[in-house]
C-alpha cells in the first residue's frame, strides 16, 4: 500500500521548463531569446488588434503623432 505523503523531491521546484529541456538562466541563452521572442509576438498582436479596434494607427491612438 502505497502512503499519501508526498517526498521531498516530488514537492520541489522544477528545474526545466514544461517544453524544453533547457535550464531556465540569464543572459543570452536559447531559453531567455524563446520566452523574449514569444512576449515580442504577444506584443505585436496587441499592437495590431489595437490598431483594427480603434481604427487609427498605434503611434497617433497612443498620443506619439499629432
Amino acid at each position: 500500500m502505497s502512503s499519501s505523503k508526498e517526498t521531498p523531491a516530488e514537492t520541489s521546484v522544477p528545474t526545466t521548463s514544461a517544453t524544453t529541456t533547457d535550464v531556465p538562466a540569464f543572459g543570452w541563452s536559447g531559453y531567455a531569446e524563446r520566452v523574449n521572442g514569444r512576449f515580442a509576438m504577444v506584443g505585436f498582436a496587441a499592437v495590431l488588434l489595437t490598431e483594427v479596434l480603434s481604427g487609427e494607427t498605434f503611434l497617433h491612438w497612443a498620443g506619439l503623432v499629432p
